[in-house]
């Protein structure tokens, strides 16, 4: 469903993707695993099997400075590199996985997340 509103002069389009974020309040949006590009399909594959893993900075604790995803402890959440065919850096593209299982994955490097459903 998209809400249209009108703000101070303004139309802005709104996208209900959901239930509301617990961070944000915001409408988080979703993805199923089978829609993820094949390497994210991978990260994921990893993550249940302990690694390997392809770049050191993977496991790192991920601190969600940007509110974007539910409000957790500082050591709940970890992200992983989803590899990007072609590029000589780890790109924009990453998994971040909850301590409770939950799984998002993001494609612009935490500008936005959408949580991996089965």
């Amino acid at each position: 469903m998209v809400v249209l509103l009108l703000t101070a002069g303004w139309l802005v389009a709104a996208h209900d993707h959901g239930p509301p974020s617990a961070a944000t309040g915001a409408a988080l949006a979703t993805v199923h695993q089978a829609d993820l590009p094949p390497q994210a399909r991978q990260t994921l594959a990893l993550i249940a099997a302990g690694g390997p893993f392809p770049y050191a900075q993977d496991g790192a604790v991920f601190s969600n400075i940007e509110g974007l995803l539910p409000t957790e402890s500082s050591r709940y959440y970890h992200e992983y590199t989803v590899v990007t065919p072609g590029s000589t850096e780890r790109g924009a593209r990453r998994i971040i996985a909850g301590g409770g299982g939950e799984r998002y994955y993001t494609d612009d490097h935490y500008s936005s997340f959408r949580e991996v459903l089965p």
